[in-house]
């Protein structure tokens, strides 16, 4: 049944060395939250404290499942889950396909109906957390680099150009000064181009 699923997009196989598991996609995540009615939605279930700690008044695996997709499941007992809401599980999340803003939306839709009173029904701070981290993955990342200029002339910069773009190491250029940076790894390549337009 599992490769049913998987085939439908439902489920992503992941393979160990002993050991196969199955991990829910977006498309799961989404059709059971949008599959709920608006009188089931009112039977929420879920308690979120500031301190990121997670209660889920649930015998369902699904629910379960659905949870450790995002959150770090500590135990479960027949009718209770309790969790915590970590860096590392929504870094696991984001790196899976799972969005910030579906994480809030699900937990804000099966809120528990004492906090769901409540407004906000999940802590601010850790709808903001949970934003700032998935904001984390999406900074700018460091890559070795050289920055050329100075060239002779415009014909010059142009072939250091097209060259570098042929090679896929272009990072930046600036036609009007006759600036670029390249990549660290055509470096070398780079300065024998150069050696070989100035003879």
């Amino acid at each position: 049944m599992i490769k049913d699923l998987a085939d439908l997009g439902l489920v992503k196989l992941q393979k160990g060395r002993k050991e196969s598991w199955f991990i829910p996609t977006k498309l799961a995540t989404n059709l059971s939250v949008s599959l709920t009615d608006s009188s089931s939605r009112k039977q929420g279930f879920v308690v979120v404290e500031t301190n990121f700690r997670m209660y889920a008044y649930s015998s369902s695996k699904l629910h379960c499942e659905i949870l450790r997709l995002f959150a770090r499941v500590e135990y479960q007992l027949p009718n209770l889950i309790v969790g915590a809401i970590t860096k590392e599980s929504l870094y696991n999340a984001f790196e899976n396909g799972i969005t910030a803003e579906q994480i809030v939306t699900f937990l804000q839709q099966n809120a528990h109906p004492r906090v769901a009173e409540k407004i906000p029904s999940v802590p601010e701070n850790v709808t903001d957390q949970i934003r700032l981290w998935e904001t984390d993955l999406n900074r700018v990342e460091m890559t070795p680099a050289h920055f050329y200029d100075e060239f002779p002339s415009r014909d010059v910069f142009e072939a250091a150009s097209d060259f570098a773009r042929m090679h896929n190491g272009l990072l930046w250029e600036d036609a009007k000064k006759m600036r670029m940076v390249v990549k660290a790894e055509i470096h070398m390549l780079m300065r024998e181009h150069l050696r070989g337009q100035n003879k």
